[in-house]
């Protein structure tokens, strides 16, 4: 079922989380030695790294593709409207990728291939490219105050029919991103 949003509101909203996201990698995981942030969990996870490093993958795809819609947003004058109506399948795509208040996942998910970070990717590149990666979504997000959120249409890494609003394009990815962030928080254990 498609939701609306107050697009400003929105935009302030995507803005917060991926702040606090970045707050959280910067000051509970960064400082952390490279042989704990390289250790999963168990024979099946992904260790913290290596939850940085999937997000560094969709980001090498998303934030082109996020930045290309906004300048061709701008260039056709398609300027910001009050409301955006989220489509109903991209609503759908970040409720499944959301996690919930309590940190429950409500769906489990298998990560492509072209997808699945390195066994052991190295530590210091990959925390810079998503610190990198992280500041240029957050001034991507204030470029899209200028915008229609529903006017962009964005590809998905699934098939390049599938396309979703700008705005939801934003919600999917910050939704993913929240995912794998808590995964690599919870990969180390109480910080």
């Amino acid at each position: 079922m498609p939701a609306i949003f107050k697009s400003t509101e929105l935009l302030d909203q995507l803005q917060y989380k991926v702040s606090r996201l970045l707050t959280q990698v910067t000051e509970d995981l960064a400082h952390l030695p490279a042989p704990v942030l390289q250790l999963p969990p168990d024979q099946h996870k992904w260790s913290a790294i290596q939850c940085l490093e999937h997000l560094n993958i969709y980001s090498r795809y998303y934030l082109p593709q996020l930045a290309k819609a906004i300048q061709a947003a701008q260039a056709h004058q398609q300027t910001a409207t009050p409301q955006f109506k989220s489509g109903w399948l991209g609503n759908w795509f970040t409720g499944t990728m959301q996690p919930k208040a309590n940190g429950s996942l409500p769906m489990r998910m298998q990560s492509p291939k072209s997808a699945r970070p390195a066994a052991t990717p190295d530590v210091t590149s990959v925390m810079n490219e998503f610190i990198s990666g992280q500041q240029q979504l957050l001034l991507l997000l204030q470029q899209a105050h200028s915008v229609n959120l529903a006017k962009p249409r964005i590809p998905t890494t699934l098939s390049k029919l599938i396309k979703f609003s700008l705005g939801d394009t934003f919600r999917f990815f910050i939704a993913h991103e929240e995912r794998h962030v808590l995964q690599a928080l919870r990969a180390v254990g109480p910080c």
